[in-house]
């Protein structure tokens, strides 16, 4: 089972060995995705956790359990194809490449299994055709 989280840290517990507690106490890879995080601040972090679902689960509570705010992560990339006009600059962006210019056709092609939702692209792109939906 895997699932997209959004840990919110209180300043407190930042400096927690997240990852390595997951892997070493619950079994659970904990792959970051996109972290804010630094001392004495309230820090951020979007972590796919894999593992059996009863692992997960009880990874999730103990995180809980610690004073961190757990939120699953139900947005998504959106393209308006009609909008978009392929200009590539949301491309330059995206630290997965799940946006790329096709070579032959230059046009825009997007592979969601890639995104990780950084949500990079959207104030980039100039036509407002990228934009997160529920």
């Amino acid at each position: 089972m895997k699932k997209r989280v959004i840990l919110t840290f209180p300043p407190q517990v930042v400096h927690m060995p997240l990852t390595y507690r997951l892997a070493k106490d619950f079994n659970v890879a904990g792959n970051i995705l996109r972290a804010q995080v630094a001392p004495d601040e309230v820090g951020k972090m979007v972590v796919e956790v894999s593992g059996r679902i009863d692992q997960v689960e009880d990874a999730l509570s103990w995180v809980q359990a610690q004073g961190i705010t757990v939120s699953l992560m139900t947005s998504e990339i959106l393209i308006d194809w009609d909008r978009c006009v392929h200009c590539g600059l949301c491309t330059g962006v995206c630290p997965t490449q799940a946006l790329t210019l096709d070579p032959q056709t230059f046009q825009l092609q997007f592979q969601r299994s890639k995104c990780i939702v950084c949500e990079q692209c959207v104030p980039t792109c100039p036509v407002e055709a990228i934009h997160t939906g529920l």
